[in-house]
């Protein structure tokens, strides 16, 4: 590798590995002093809000992780721009393909990690993180997502809980329906629902079963009832922060199993899966337009370019949440909305490109 290319590659990895070390505190400092008061009042032990904030380091960074980079690169290209050593280089006859090459060899080793970070580390970190904010900043509120969970399992049950609780594994108010065609076979009600990982069982409390008849009705009660389902944990899990604890192999086969089942609104889960892909994908959009915008030298300087880089990088993000949400809430193709916006500003970026180069 020549001298160039170590130079810029150095200079890449570090302003980017600069610039997460710059903003992770700043995102902690200030959900701390948001939060303080709620980690006093529950007397929060001390491991536990080292944990939190490890999680939050790692679930922080990869959901801006776009952002930090666009960033990085506009800011030290930039910086090269405006000490003519982009015009020295170019000058000394390396064409502008060559001068990108060390940025390409960056954004391969960036998006290897972000490829990491999606598949393995963010999923376990935002289980962490989600379950910290659900216990103790969330468990006198009343999350639509954590009350009122009603799922189809298969094409004859319906289960119902009230509220689940995923640290502690337990359900209240619990109901399961089993129908053949239109016509309701038996419906099983419970006082609780509580998963016993070490028995692989499900244990309810104040067990009740009805059978319906021709003529009359069985109902049969027991005060505890240990039993096994078909339908599995995860059912029961909220949805609402879900499929980012699942790691890519894990949301893979849940995606497919609901599909089996006919289940609806799967869209937020397909929308997360694709997303660990496409985010590998956008570091080397970006880091072309970031390289475009900032490797020319203007007349307002580095100010200059941090906003446009900034601009850009708000209507990326903006276009991102938006389509997803899109696919989220409706029928709009979960692929379409997260490939969409790479697709927008891949374009843009061979527009940028060749207008800097020529």
């Amino acid at each position: 590798m020549k001298i160039l290319d170590w130079y810029i590659l150095k200079r890449y990895l570090f302003t980017f590995i600069i610039m997460l070390a710059l903003f992770i505190p700043i995102g902690i400092t200030v959900n701390l002093a948001e939060k303080i008061d709620k980690i006093l009042e529950n007397e929060v032990p001390f491991g536990a809000v080292a944990q939190y904030y490890l999680d939050f380091t790692i679930y922080f960074a990869n959901l801006l992780f776009p952002l930090f980079l666009f960033l990085s690169v506009i800011w030290f290209t930039s910086k090269l721009a405006n000490n003519t050593e982009v015009i020295a280089f170019l000058s000394s006859g390396v064409s502008f393909w060559r001068f990108l090459r060390p940025y390409f060899i960056g954004a391969t080793i960036v998006a290897a990690f972000a490829l990491i970070l999606g598949m393995f580390l963010a999923p376990e970190a935002s289980k962490g993180f989600n379950e910290f904010t659900f216990q103790y900043f969330k468990k006198n509120k009343k999350d639509k997502q954590t009350q009122n969970i009603f799922r189809q399992i298969n094409d004859n049950d319906y289960i119902y809980v009230s509220s689940f609780n995923t640290r502690n594994k337990t359900g209240s108010n619990f109901t399961l329906e089993h129908f053949e065609g239109n016509k309701l076979i038996y419906k099983i009600e419970a006082n609780s629902i509580r998963y016993r990982e070490e028995d692989s069982l499900y244990r309810l409390i104040n067990y009740s079963k009805r059978i319906i008849g021709e003529n009359e009705d069985t109902i049969i009660r027991q005060r505890r009832k240990d039993t096994i389902f078909e339908f599995d944990l995860e059912d029961l899990t909220p949805v609402v922060y879900f499929a980012e604890t699942l790691s890519y192999r894990e949301l893979s086969d849940f995606i497919e199993k609901e599909e089996s089942r006919g289940a609806s609104n799967i869209g937020r889960y397909k929308v997360v899966k694709y997303k660990k892909w496409s985010l590998p994908v956008s570091v080397f959009i970006l880091t072309i337009i970031a390289v475009a915008v900032s490797s020319i030298k203007r007349r307002g300087g580095m100010g200059i370019n941090l906003a446009v880089g900034i601009g850009i990088a708000m209507v990326y993000v903006f276009f991102d949440k938006i389509f997803g949400v899109m696919a989220e809430q409706s029928d709009f193709p979960p692929e379409v909305a997260v490939w969409l916006p790479n697709v927008v500003f891949g374009i843009l970026a061979v527009y940028l490109l060749y207008n800097a180069k020529s």
